[in-house]
C-alpha cells in the first residue's frame, strides 16, 4: 500500500496485491506468476518439498526459487474495450 500512496503503484495493482494476499498459496507447475512487486512475470517448475516455488521468469533460462508467499498467482486483466 506504502507504493501505492507514494505513486509508484497503481490502484488496479494495489487492489490485486492485497486481494492476492488473502488467497492461501498453493501453487502447482504451470501456474503463471509475478512477484509482490510486479516487476517479475513467469511460471512454476516444480514445487520443492521445503514449500518453496522454484520458477523461471519470462525470456530467462535461470530457474529461481521462492517461498509461496512472495509470489502471486498472475491473473489475465481484462481489456477495457
Amino acid at each position: 500500500m506504502a507504493h501505492y500512496i507514494a505513486g509508484v503503484l497503481d490502484r488496479e495493482s494495489m487492489v490485486e496485491i492485497v486481494e492476492s494476499l488473502c488467497e492461501t498459496a498453493a501453487f502447482q507447475p504451470g501456474d503463471r506468476v509475478i512477484t509482490l512487486r510486479g516487476s517479475i512475470h513467469g511460471r512454476i517448475i516444480r514445487l520443492l518439498k521445503d514449500g518453496r516455488a522454484v520458477w523461471k521468469s519470462e525470456g530467462s533460462r535461470s530457474e529461481l526459487i521462492a517461498l509461496p508467499e512472495s509470489l502471486i498467482r498472475f491473473k489475465e486483466r481484462k481489456r477495457k474495450p
